[in-house]
């Protein structure tokens, strides 16, 4: 009776320190799982923190001195970010420029996550966001061609006459000065994205492969939740850094115009939220942390 006491002890200390050690490996999992993103903005503030605001390509007629529209508004408690080329009605703004510094360098040969929230005001409107490896400075001289990976929203005709429909779009190598860009994909159904959905928001995952071209870098895949996309679904693979300077990536860049005086195509705002980054690919969502 004593030896099976024994026996039926140690049986129960091993379970009990079994399952203390299952606890701990999965509170460590799950701590892990969140751990690594890095907050850019939430936009929680009541103003604008650390963002640099510049309008370098201004033809707005009658002259207005500050036409970009970049400000936090509040919806349902929550925060976020509506960047306009200008106000309503006013055109002309070509380069309504808005940046901020990475809370990290991604250094050449890494590999990082990054997680954005948008949310089209309406259409028509063209907008650019991504990631830069280009100073302030350099930013203000270079605007479009400070991209490395890029993330485009417009429904405006190209000057060949092509008419973009308004979907989530990814830049892609291409001999055709036109067609610098492609619609991100539906592979479930083997055909292009529908176009964004006004007022409706999408969560985006682009991990950007900082890599030497050599060693297979310069290239980003994408992943959206949002529309038609009722999970997170992979929507482009290898999409192409637009300069491939190879260079440290540390600034997050936002971009919009109004076109010209003569050819306006709108100024539909897009509205941004937490923004994040993460080290290595990381498909979990900031917002669950």
């Amino acid at each position: 009776m004593r030896i099976l006491s024994i026996a039926a002890l140690s049986k129960t200390a091993l379970s009990v320190v079994f399952l203390f050690v299952t606890v701990l490996i999965s509170s460590c999992a799950v701590n892990t799982n969140h751990s690594n993103w890095m907050l850019i903005d939430d936009f929680e503030s009541t103003e604008l923190i650390g963002w640099q605001i510049a309008d370098t390509q201004n033809d707005t007629k009658p002259f207005v001195p500050s036409p970009q529209v970049t400000e936090i508004r509040t919806e349902q408690d929550n925060r976020y970010l509506i960047k306009k080329p200008a106000a309503d009605g006013i055109v002309g703004n070509r380069k309504a420029l808005t940046f901020k510094a990475l809370p990290e360098t991604v250094a050449v040969g890494e590999t990082y996550t990054f997680f954005t929230r948008i949310r089209v005001e309406r259409f028509p409107n063209n907008h650019a966001f991504g990631i830069s490896n280009l100073t302030f400075e350099e930013i203000k001289q270079q605007a479009y061609n400070s991209f490395e990976p890029t993330l485009r929203v417009t429904d405006k005709f190209e000057s060949n006459g092509f008419k973009n429909d308004g979907a989530l779009m990814v830049k892609i190598d291409s001999n055709d000065k036109y067609r610098q860009y492609s619609n991100i994909q539906n592979f479930n159904e083997n055909r292009s994205a529908k176009p964004l959905q006004p007022n409706v928001w999408y969560q985006i995952w682009y991990v950007v492969n900082n890599a030497l071209i050599k060693d297979g870098g310069q290239t980003y895949d994408v992943y959206v939740q949002g529309g038609e996309f009722i999970g997170q679904t992979l929507v482009y693979k290898n999409a192409a850094f637009r300069m491939k300077r190879e260079q440290p990536l540390i600034n997050f860049f936002a971009n919009s115009n109004t076109g010209s005086v003569k050819k306006p195509y709108g100024n539909g705002g897009l509205a941004y939220d937490d923004i994040y980054m993460s080290k290595g690919v990381d498909l979990s969502n900031p917002r669950a942390q």
